[in-house]
């Protein structure tokens, strides 16, 4: 296999058999076979940056349910899906900070040359490359909207 972070979740999930901790240890079976899955279905061999899409959409759906549980007074299982977002996220990358996102949205707004808000598309195509797995699309969309924000259109 190509994954080294795979590999980690795999002797993670040995470690934490021998350790007896149920709770993790679902939910890094969970994890493991929602990774293979994307290995079956793209009928090929699992990359890091496979793992690391599964591991985003994974944060994702729980901070969804987390807001769902939240709405229903459901605290045990609040706490239940921050734990797996904390278990998730030692599998992730080192997080982009918003300063460094802010750098970044500048640099690509310098290269691409965008003169207008219109332009978002342009802007998120030449960044999110730069900064997958290491951000959240939600959070580096946010920062392009306020950096176009700042900029009035040219006639």
């Amino acid at each position: 296999m190509s994954a080294p972070i795979l590999d980690k979740i795999l002797a993670d999930i040995k470690e934490t058999m021998k350790s007896k901790d149920t709770e993790k240890l679902i939910t890094l079976r969970t994890l493991h076979s929602e990774i293979k899955n994307v290995g079956i279905n793209k009928r090929k061999e699992i990359t890091d940056e496979d793992v690391l899409a599964v591991i985003s959409k994974g944060i994702k759906q729980r901070v969804e349910s987390i807001e769902q549980f939240k709405k229903g007074s459901r605290n045990d299982l609040v706490e239940k899906e921050e734990a797996q977002i904390a278990l998730y996220k030692l599998y992730q990358p080192q997080q982009m900070e918003r300063p460094q996102i802010e750098e970044l949205v500048d640099k690509v707004l310098a290269e691409t040359g965008v003169t207008s808000p219109k332009e978002i598309g342009a802007v998120m195509k030449a960044l999110m490359p730069l900064v997958k797995g290491k951000a959240d699309g939600a959070v580096v969309n946010q920062v392009v909207r306020d950096a176009l924000s700042k900029i009035t259109p040219q006639q």
